[in-house]
């Protein structure tokens, strides 16, 4: 009977340590879930980093709560995104887990790049690699049509901008647009 209690007092206080560290490596994400969930982005931003920092310093808390690791990542770079920080969205990407979707965001990152770049030829070199990742997203989930719509879009206009490389970044989506039979451009709507 002694023995069955010690064992007992021994899982117990197993479970608590247990659960208390559990709870410190949390901690961080937790605070940046609230602080995302409230509006206040920035001080997610900051709770993100110091969660990534604190699994990156423990691997084995990594493969432990593998679960709240890939949340907090997956959110780290929505939010990274969010704030139309794209540098820092595809260099977290280039590290992040496959259950953060991190070729998605480059993918959607590298779009943006691309966007805005008023030279030719970097513009396409951004967009051919938004093509790039985003056919690794749809291959990591051939069941999102979102991310399917994104390739083909992103690998339609890298095709377009190929024949028309001088297109200007605000006529980027024109290309998209198929000619009229009258030979006037379409009629923009909206």
């Amino acid at each position: 009977m002694k023995s069955a209690g010690a064992a007992l007092a021994v899982a117990a206080l197993l479970a608590g340590v247990a659960m208390l560290a559990y709870a410190r490596w949390t901690r961080d994400v937790d605070r940046a879930d609230e602080a995302l969930a409230a509006g206040r982005l920035e001080e997610a931003l900051a709770a993100y980093k110091a969660a990534d920092l604190g699994f990156d310093r423990a691997p084995a808390a990594r493969q432990m709560f593998g679960a709240d690791y890939d949340r907090a990542v997956a959110n780290h770079l929505w939010l990274l995104y969010r704030l139309k920080r794209y540098d820092e969205t595809i260099e977290l990407a280039e590290r992040a887990p496959a259950a953060a979707l991190p070729h998605f965001w480059s993918g959607c990152a590298f779009f943006e790049k691309a966007v805005v770049e008023p030279k030719p030829e970097p513009r396409l070199g951004w967009l051919s690699r938004a093509e790039e990742e985003f056919r690794k997203a749809v291959e990591a989930t051939p069941e999102d049509w979102d991310t399917k719509y994104d390739f083909e879009l992103t690998s339609r206009l890298a095709a377009e901008l190929r024949k028309q490389p001088k297109t200007p970044p605000r006529q980027l989506m024109q290309l998209l647009r198929p000619p009229s039979p009258t030979g006037k451009p379409a009629r923009s709507v909206g």
